[in-house]
């Protein structure tokens, strides 16, 4: 029996559920052609067997009618099964390229609405005023002018003192610390390690409190 595919009009956007729809009448042809070849295996012919005899005369020991309709029909099936696959391969084309451009369009949404609210900064709590070339803080991006609002635990809302940042430095010998600072008025972010360098100390920067 051959399967009409019915597939997706070019007109409407093809949805997840068309491409479930195509699969499932894919699985079906599948099952049909496994059906019959479960005939020509019953019957001991395959898809090339004879059917006729050394004679030339139709075999008396198989079902002759039964297995040329087996084998007709797979080979209609077969076709409906190419052509079903490339109506898959189309409708998730067409379903990814609407999803990658609904993505584009979501960003390019978040972005105008980022650039239309003013982001709110934490004030900073500590000013860097000293960074030396080759130290672990220059390799981090760290400048001069940086205005620090996240040391590693310590941010705005929890700094005492200096003390609180060379307990944290002490700590995290090896590991590295989350900086966040103010540029140009800018949140930057960056990825700080302490650790022996040839310089002094763990950083190779100095850090002075802010007076608020």
């Amino acid at each position: 029996m051959k399967m009409t595919v019915e597939v997706p009009s070019g007109n409407s956007e093809t949805t997840m559920d068309d491409v479930k729809s195509l699969m499932k009448k894919k699985d079906d042809i599948e099952e049909q052609i496994k059906a019959y070849y479960d005939v020509l295996e019953d019957q001991g012919v395959g898809v090339e067997g004879p059917l006729v005899d050394e004679e030339g005369f139709p075999r008396a020991d198989v079902n002759v009618y039964q297995i040329r309709t087996a084998r007709h029909s797979i080979s209609c099936l077969q076709n409906d099964h190419k052509s079903i696959m490339a109506d898959i391969e189309e409708a998730l084309h067409k379903l990814h390229a609407r999803e990658k451009a609904k993505r584009v369009h979501d960003e390019v949404e978040a972005q105008g609405e980022a650039m239309d609210q003013q982001v709110t900064l934490p004030p900073p709590f500590a000013l860097v005023d000293a960074v030396t070339h080759g130290s672990p803080a220059s390799g981090a991006g760290l400048r001069v002018g940086d205005e620090v609002i996240e040391f590693g635990s310590v941010n705005t809302g929890n700094f005492q003192n200096l003390q609180n940042i060379a307990a944290v430095v002490q700590h995290s010998e090896g590991k590295p610390l989350r900086v966040s600072v103010i540029r140009d008025e800018q949140k930057v972010q960056m990825s700080l390690t302490p650790q022996r360098w040839s310089g002094r100390g763990l950083l190779g920067c100095n850090i002075v409190p802010i007076r608020r």
